[in-house]
C-alpha cells in the first residue's frame, strides 16, 4: 500500500468516526479537535491532486472532493454559533466518501490557461458557491426531516434550534451562495474566451448552471416580496441544487466514470 493511500484511507476512516460520534447525545468532545485535523489533512491530499503538479488538474474524484471539503469547512466555520450535530454528521460522512472518491476515481485533466489569476479566481468562486449551496441544500433536507418529526408530535432532538432560527440560516447561507454563484456565472458567460480561451458554447453544463441561478435568484425574489417559507423554500432550494450538481458534477460523472472520456 502507497504512503499516500494510507493517509487518504486514515483521512477518511477520521471523517467517519467524526460523523460517528456526532451522532451520539451530546457529541463527543473530541469531535471539537479531530474534525479540524481531518479538514487540514483532506486539505493536503486535495492540495496535492490539484495543484500538486504546478497545474490545475480537475476530474470528477477531486472535484467532488473538493466540493465537499468546502462544505465540511463553510459548515464547520459558520456553525459555532448555532452547531447542528445531525447536519455536521452528514457533512463529514459526505466528506469521508469524497476522500476516498478521490483516490479511486484518479482520472484528471488540466484545465488550459490555468496560470492565469483571473482563471484561478473564477474557479475558487465557482467551488465555494458550490459548497455553500450543498450546505444549503442539506440543510433543506434535515429542516423537511425536523418538520415531518414536529407534525407527528416528536420534540426536536440533538438540540437543534427551532425551525425559524434554521430558516433564517438557511436563507443567510442561500444570499451569500447565490452571490458567489452569480459571479461565477457571469464570469464564465461574459468572460468564457479571457478564462478558457474559447467563446462561450450553450453546452448542457452552461445551461443546467444558468437553471440553477435562476432557481436561487426567484427563490430570493420570493421570499423578499412574498414571504415564502417552509415548503416552498425547501423544494426550491433542493431543485436549484440540484440543476447545480448536474451542470458540473454531472457533467464530470458522466463523461469521465460512464463513459471514459
Amino acid at each position: 500500500m502507497s504512503p499516500l493511500l494510507l493517509v487518504t484511507l486514515c483521512v477518511s476512516g477520521l471523517y467517519g468516526w467524526v460523523a460517528w460520534r456526532l451522532q451520539r447525545t451530546p457529541p463527543a468532545a473530541s469531535v471539537r479537535w479531530l474534525l479540524p485535523l481531518a479538514l487540514l489533512a483532506h486539505g493536503a491530499l486535495i492540495y496535492q491532486s490539484v495543484l500538486g503538479q504546478g497545474d490545475i488538474r480537475l476530474g470528477f474524484g477531486n472535484s467532488l472532493s473538493t466540493i465537499l471539503w468546502l462544505t465540511a469547512l463553510t459548515y464547520w466555520l459558520s456553525s459555532h454559533g448555532a452547531p447542528l450535530a445531525r447536519l455536521q454528521s452528514w457533512v463529514s460522512g459526505l466528506a469521508a466518501l469524497s476522500v476516498l472518491a478521490m483516490a479511486f476515481i484518479t482520472a484528471t485533466h488540466v484545465i488550459p490557461n490555468s496560470q492565469a489569476l483571473a482563471l484561478r479566481a473564477h474557479l475558487v468562486v465557482s467551488f465555494l458557491a458550490y459548497g455553500l449551496l450543498a450546505v444549503a441544500a442539506l440543510h433543506a433536507v434535515l429542516m423537511t426531516m425536523l418538520e415531518k418529526q414536529l407534525h407527528r408530535g416528536a420534540s426536536l432532538r440533538n438540540g437543534a434550534p427551532p425551525l425559524l432560527t434554521l430558516e433564517a440560516m438557511l436563507f443567510q447561507t442561500i444570499g451569500v451562495g447565490f452571490v458567489l454563484l452569480t459571479l461565477a456565472v457571469f464570469s464564465g458567460v461574459f468572460f468564457s474566451e479571457a478564462l478558457f480561451g474559447t467563446p462561450l458554447q450553450f453546452s448542457h453544463k452552461v445551461v443546467f448552471a444558468i437553471l440553477s441561478w435562476l432557481v436561487f435568484g426567484g427563490l430570493l425574489i420570493g421570499r423578499h416580496f412574498r414571504g415564502w417559507r417552509g415548503r416552498t423554500a425547501l423544494v426550491w432550494t433542493i431543485t436549484g441544487f440540484t440543476l447545480l450538481l448536474l451542470a458540473y458534477l454531472g457533467t464530470q460523472f458522466v463523461l469521465e466514470v460512464l463513459l471514459g472520456r
